[in-house]
């Protein structure tokens, strides 16, 4: 596995280094070792896919509060996505910035994204299953979401017609402060 740190700090592309032959492939998608050694920690508790029948489908931005904030590893096994993640970290010097990028059953790639980041994505195929490795339980009381289309995040989601769930559509946007950015960025 090779580790690309992206430019919102802590959160890490990986590629899976795939080893093919005649019968296909197989990748590593998880070495406690080789997180460990790059200072990532993912204590799995939880793991979960999630079928997505529809182009377009948008599911997130989702992240939990302390004390149940949660790491996740999220790799697309079936079709393909656009992930996102926000980084909520007041303190950070990205803090409200995003970066997105594709996984896919092709480029095999994987997103780690630690604790205090919002996370989500939207299928660019039909029936495409995403895979998470989270590193806490679900805890609804702390579970909360940011909303797709805030402006002050500016996300430029690829798919204009969109398949998104009630709750995700009743989020409220955030209310620009002062000195905060919503920069948009792209990995």
């Amino acid at each position: 596995m090779t580790f690309k740190q992206t430019k919102l700090k802590g959160a890490y592309i990986i590629d899976t280094g795939i080893r093919k032959d005649a019968r296909g492939f197989f990748a590593r998608c998880f070495c406690r070792k080789e997180f460990a050694a790059k200072g990532l920690r993912l204590p799995i508790k939880q793991a979960s896919f999630s079928y997505n029948k529809k182009r377009g489908t948008l599911r997130g931005l989702h992240y939990q509060i302390a004390p149940h904030k949660e790491s996740k590893l999220v790799n697309c096994v079936c079709g393909s996505i656009y992930d996102v993640i926000v980084d909520l970290r007041k303190g950070s010097s990205t803090y409200l910035q995003w970066i997105g990028l594709e996984l896919s059953d092709r480029n095999h790639r994987m997103l780690y994204i630690p604790e205090g980041f919002a996370h989500g994505f939207q299928t660019l195929k039909d029936n495409t299953i995403v895979f998470y490795q989270i590193s806490e339980f679900y805890h609804s009381e702390s579970s909360r979401a940011l909303r797709w289309d805030d402006p002050v995040l500016a996300i430029k989601w690829p798919v204009k017609n969109l398949t998104i769930s009630s709750k995700d559509k009743s989020c409220v946007p955030l209310v620009r402060r002062r000195g905060e950015t919503g920069q948009a960025g792209h990995e």
